[in-house]
C-alpha cells in the first residue's frame, strides 16, 4: 500500500483560523493496482502547536482502513511541511 498523490486539491473557506479544510482525490496503490478515492481532510493546530489531521474517505475500500489512514496522515503532514497545500 502506497500513497502516490492527491490531485484536484481544494481548500475550503473556514472562519476558524486554526482549522484548515481540504478536499481532493487521492491516488494510492493497493495490491499493485492504482485506486482513486475522493477524500476530505482537516488540519487543526492545537494550542500546544501539535497538528491533528482528520480524514474522511467518501467511498468504501477493499483494504484495511487503519494503514491507509496512517499513510495518508503522514503524506498530508509531509506536503503541509513542504508548503504544497493550497493557501
Amino acid at each position: 500500500m502506497k500513497i502516490l498523490e492527491i490531485k484536484e486539491l481544494i481548500r475550503k473557506d473556514v472562519p476558524i483560523y486554526y482549522r484548515r479544510l481540504f478536499s481532493g482525490i487521492v491516488i494510492m496503490e493497493l495490491l499493485d493496482k492504482p485506486v482513486e478515492r475522493h477524500i476530505d481532510f482537516s488540519i487543526e493546530t492545537k494550542p500546544t502547536g501539535q497538528k491533528e489531521i482528520l480524514i474522511t474517505i467518501a467511498e468504501p475500500l477493499d483494504y484495511p482502513l487503519v494503514p491507509i489512514l496512517r499513510a495518508l496522515k503522514t503524506f498530508i503532514d509531509t506536503i503541509d511541511e513542504r508548503g504544497e497545500l493550497p493557501g
